[in-house]
């Protein structure tokens, strides 16, 4: 699990790849496939992961206990295996915000690789946890991320 306080890079104002929140992984025996390599549906938990812990990072305890955030959408590209023990940086950044919805983008790379093993785009959508009805990302949401509403 990606702890908040692991987190590196550009926690306020994650808006592109050289401005991203990074965390550094280590491929595990139990994430490895029949293939001999990290299996895909990892790559989704570790997006998930890095997504959440930005957002405990960032949001206050009032923002944490009053909204919650669901995907609606994963769109992802893998292009590079990782096999097990080798090391990943994992980094995380913030998209255009449209009504409830918030794109995050994550990129999953070995140290000094020129391209990505895996790239992420989600769309998230931002509920009210009592409610559980979306509400629309606001600027309670933008300033804490440190992006322009």
């Amino acid at each position: 699990m990606i702890e908040p306080a692991t987190l590196t890079g550009n926690i306020n104002g994650a808006v592109s790849f050289e401005t991203a929140a990074m965390a550094t992984r280590v491929a595990t025996a139990d994430e490895i496939d029949e293939l001999g390599h990290v299996n895909n549906a990892v790559y989704l938990v570790w997006a998930q992961e890095i997504a959440t812990a930005h957002w405990m990072r960032v949001g206050s305890i009032d923002l944490v206990r009053k909204y919650v955030w669901v995907v609606l959408r994963h769109e992802i590209d893998y292009r590079d295996q990782v096999v097990e023990g080798e090391t990943v940086e994992i980094r995380t950044w913030l998209g255009r915000a449209r009504g409830a919805r918030f794109e995050r983008h994550v990129d999953i790379r070995k140290p000094r690789a020129t391209r990505a093993s895996a790239k992420l785009l989600t769309d998230w959508c931002l509920i009210n946890a009592k409610s559980r009805k979306p509400v629309r990302v606001g600027p309670d949401i933008f300033t804490p991320f440190g992006i322009p509403s």
